[in-house]
């Protein structure tokens, strides 16, 4: 039986020759046996032969273009088993080389952040090749006025492996008034050169583009523009007419009572008396505060004012997200969970669902018990949330995502695939509990 290569999502044949060498009509059954049992058929299954005759018969592989078939050498073994002499069984190998093939499955999310100087991205990452692989970023934008950070900067992966990359994408100088600038970016993710440079490039080499925006916010909004215009306005027409008109009708106040003011003893006539300052009768008495005998006075006033305010925070936290892969095939019902550490307080902001083969059925999300949404996955393909107000997640509660597929989806390689398959992320702040 002939050594063969075969391409996951391929076909290719071999032979093996069953001959009859004993004594009377002999039937055999044949079956593939070892790791290529599930993709390698025989046929015809069954012969029977007269003695010292042979037939050859046809094996059949087909791998699927799938993680799960390495790429190698992976043992051919046909166990051969005559009807009459099931003692004389014979189990013939071979080696079959299934060839390497590059798949990657890459999304960045949110496609779309906004911030005064700065937002925060994450690559999901999945191997739906063969072969591990290590892939390289490179972020960029036209006129290089975003800096990029990326962590990690290499990622390695083995076949049917998933992973996530931060990215962090960030602008020297804010904008302070007028409307939003938008600065659109792409993220080249691709397969690090060979050790070997003199090796041509594969054909399949993994190389794609995603792209993304950062929306640039002013720090004054336009509302607050016209906002402070109006202030301003009110306070010039404070000080040009409304001031000086109640200052003038003060004074006018202040001059009638002193006109209206009577003099000491009933008179208004003062320069007869013979007070110590010469201006008052010795019998008269002044403002508030005089005493007999005297024609002066004396006033005086303190004021006094306190007051306090305060305000406290929450304990310090970080930036964290959780990743929920749930596969589950048609008909079926599966839950992925992900639970809030003992000592921790999570704080969601943002999830983003994943759909990508086109599956049929339900997903139903709950933070605690408390159930987020509810979608059905023949809607959408990929889908976010995102939260001014924080969701608090205590600890030790959960995030589950219950998946209930009705029919797998076709993804873009054109095969359908043999069962559902979603992706929840969830972030947010993690904080330690005070």
């Amino acid at each position: 039986m002939p050594a063969v290569s075969v391409t996951p999502g391929g076909l290719a044949t071999t032979t093996l020759t069953v001959r009859n060498d004993s004594d009377i009509v002999e039937a055999y059954g044949l079956e593939v046996v070892g790791d290529c049992a599930a993709w390698a058929t025989v046929e015809p299954a069954r012969v029977s032969l007269y003695p010292g005759t042979s037939e050859t018969v046809t094996i059949r592989l087909e791998p699927p273009r799938s993680p799960e078939v390495r790429a190698g050498e992976v043992p051919l073994a046909v166990r051969v088993l005559p009807t009459e002499h099931p003692e004389a069984v014979r189990v013939p190998e071979s080696t079959v080389r299934v060839e390497e093939f590059r798949e990657l499955r890459a999304e960045i999310a949110p496609r779309r952040r906004r911030g005064w100087l700065r937002g925060r991205y994450r690559l999901a990452l999945r191997n739906e090749g063969n072969s591990p692989v290590t892939l390289g970023f490179t972020p960029a934008q036209p006129g290089e006025e975003l800096r990029f950070t990326l962590k990690p900067a290499e990622q390695a992966l083995e076949p049917g492996e998933s992973a996530e990359v931060g990215l962090r994408a960030r602008i020297g100088k804010p904008v302070w008034f007028g409307a939003p600038v938008i600065w659109p970016f792409t993220v080249t993710v691709a397969e690090t050169a060979a050790p070997d440079a003199t090796l041509p490039e594969r054909p399949d080499t993994i190389r794609t583009s995603l792209d993304a925006e950062f929306v640039q916010i002013p720090v004054f909004p336009k509302w607050l523009l016209a906002v402070l215009a109006a202030l301003i306005a009110l306070l010039l027409a404070w000080f040009t007419l409304v001031r000086p008109a109640v200052r003038s009708a003060a004074k006018e106040a202040a001059d009638e009572v002193v006109q209206q003011r009577p003099t000491p003893g009933g008179s208004e006539q003062a320069g007869q008396g013979t007070g110590a300052d010469g201006g008052r009768p010795g019998t008269g008495g002044g403002g508030a505060g005089s005493q007999p005998g005297t024609g002066g006075g004396d006033g005086t006033g303190t004021g006094t004012g306190t007051g306090n305010g305060g305000g406290g925070g929450g304990a310090g936290g970080g930036q964290s997200s959780a990743t929920i892969d749930v596969q589950t095939g048609g008909g079926a019902e599966k839950t992925g969970t992900y639970t809030v550490p003992a000592d921790k307080v999570f704080q969601v902001t943002d999830i983003v669902v994943a759909n990508f083969q086109g599956d049929e059925g339900v997903l139903t999300i709950n933070f605690g018990d408390r159930k987020i949404t509810t979608i059905a996955l023949e809607t959408f393909r990929n889908q976010d949330y995102h939260w001014v107000t924080p969701i608090r997640i205590s600890a030790n509660d959960t995030v589950t995502a219950q998946v209930t597929c009705a029919k797998p989806g076709t993804p873009a390689t054109g095969r359908r695939a043999q069962e559902c398959h979603e992706v929840l992320n969830v972030s947010g702040v993690l904080s330690d509990i005070r």
